[in-house]
């Protein structure tokens, strides 16, 4: 097994909405781990193109109860790839998601609501 480190920031939380019992956030998600494949002589760190993801292993973590996310691509995909000379990886993205959030409204106004933004990911 890979040990991933991650850390996550909101940037915003744009929208709530009791209709559709969700609420949407934009975040940055960065994972690290150590891949000695990737291992290279030097001092310093390689910052590659966001596009070169496709050639990298790289988690498969996702947003539970997520109805949709996308990337954020202006005016490329807003990812970064830093690669140590030790092997370790730094993956970094920005990301908005709406996530459900069941909210018990009966005491409205009185009442107060707590939604989770949870990420797991894939064990195959």
């Amino acid at each position: 097994p890979v040990s991933v480190g991650m850390s996550m920031d909101i940037a915003s939380i744009d929208t709530i909405s009791e209709i559709n019992m969700d609420y949407t956030a934009t975040i940055f998600l960065r994972q690290r781990w150590t891949d000695e494949r990737l291992c290279f002589d030097g001092n310093k760190s390689l910052s590659l193109d966001g596009r070169l993801v496709e050639m990298l292993w790289v988690p498969d973590t996702f947003i539970v109860d997520s109805k949709k996310s996308f990337l954020h691509d202006v005016t490329v995909e807003n990812r970064l790839i830093r690669i140590y000379p030790n092997g370790t990886v730094l993956y970094a993205l920005r990301i908005t998601t709406t996530v459900s959030c069941s909210m018990d409204l009966t005491k409205y106004p009185m009442d107060k609501q707590t939604c989770t933004l949870q990420l797991e990911s894939c064990k195959t």
